[in-house]
């Protein structure tokens, strides 16, 4: 077990998203637009579900992202303020998903849909 904020509690006490979510994130994406690459780190551990806070979207909307090595989980993109080059925020839930270790800045391939 690796502590992860929240007060000292570890990445499995903080990962609440159910074994359903879970399968659902992980099942084959879709395919959809790709808006571009990312370098992501964990974002509030305590926020619960799938998503990425990125500055490569302008709206709120459903996609996937991918690592190097080819692992994909399916998303919410969340805009946040910042050039397209800048960095985004990925929840605890997605990164384990991804088997990133949580202090990794994982480049991600971001698509929409």
């Amino acid at each position: 077990m690796v502590a992860a904020g929240g007060g000292g509690r570890s990445a499995d006490a903080l990962d609440n998203t159910t074994e359903a979510e879970k399968q659902a994130a992980k099942a084959a994406p879709a395919g959809g637009a790709v808006l571009g690459t990312t370098v992501a780190s964990l974002g509030d551990p305590t926020e619960r579900g799938f998503w990425l806070r990125t500055p490569l979207v302008n709206v709120e909307t459903q996609g996937s992202v991918e690592t190097e090595s080819g692992a994909v989980v399916r998303v919410k993109l969340i805009p946040i303020n910042g050039l397209p080059s800048a960095g985004s925020r990925i929840s605890l839930a997605a990164m384990r998903a991804l088997n990133l270790g949580l202090t990794d800045l994982a480049t991600l391939t971001v698509s929409k849909g």
